[in-house]
C-alpha cells in the first residue's frame, strides 16, 4: 500500500516521537533501545528502516544519536547500564581473584621452603643424636630439677 505525503509525514513524526522516547530512557516493558522496539512502538515494519526504504535515514539518525549518548557515558537503556556496571564489577572481581591466586602461590612456595628447612633440621638433629650415642667419651649431665624460686 502506497502512502501519500501526509501519511508519510505523520509516520515520520510518530517515528521521531518514539526515537525521542527511547533515547530519553522511556523504554517499554520487554523492549530495548534498539531498532526492533522503535519499529514496534512506531507501528512500522522494521524493514522500512533499511537500504533505500523510506525511513532508512531515520534509522541512521537514531543510531547516531544513540551512539552519541553512549559516547557521552549515558545509557538510555537500563539494561545497558546494568551490563556496564556488571562488566566493571566482573573486572574488579577478576583482579581480586588474580591477587588471591598470586598470594596463594606465594604462601604455597613459603610452605614448601619451610617444610624443606624443617626436614633438613630434623635430619641434622637425628644425625647428631646418633653421633652422640656412638661416642663413648661424652657423658650426659644429669638433669637438674628446676628450683621454684
Amino acid at each position: 500500500m502506497r502512502l501519500n505525503a501526509q501519511q508519510r509525514r505523520d509516520t515520520e513524526q510518530r517515528i521521531r516521537g518514539v526515537i525521542d522516547q527511547l533515547l530519553s530512557g522511556n523504554i517499554p516493558a520487554g523492549g530495548r533501545c534498539d531498532l526492533t522496539t522503535l519499529a514496534r512502538q512506531a507501528r512500522v515494519d522494521r524493514t522500512a528502516f533499511y537500504g533505500t526504504k523510506p525511513y532508512a535515514r531515520l534509522r541512521q539518525e537514531f543510531e547516531q544519536r544513540l551512539q552519541a549518548l553512549r559516547h557521552d557515558g549515558e545509557h538510555p537503556d537500563p539494561r545497558d547500564t546494568q551490563i556496564s556496571r556488571l562488566r566493571t564489577r566482573n573486572d574488579t572481581l577478576q583482579q581480586r581473584i588474580s591477587r588471591h591466586e598470586q598470594a596463594n602461590a606465594e604462601l604455597a612456595a613459603f610452605k614448601t621452603a619451610a617444610l624443606s628447612q624443617l626436614t633438613a633440621q630434623h635430619q641434622e638433629i637425628t644425625r647428631l643424636r646418633a653421633a652422640l650415642a656412638q661416642t663413648a667419651n661424652i657423658r650426659r649431665l644429669p638433669a637438674t630439677p628446676s628450683t621454684g624460686t
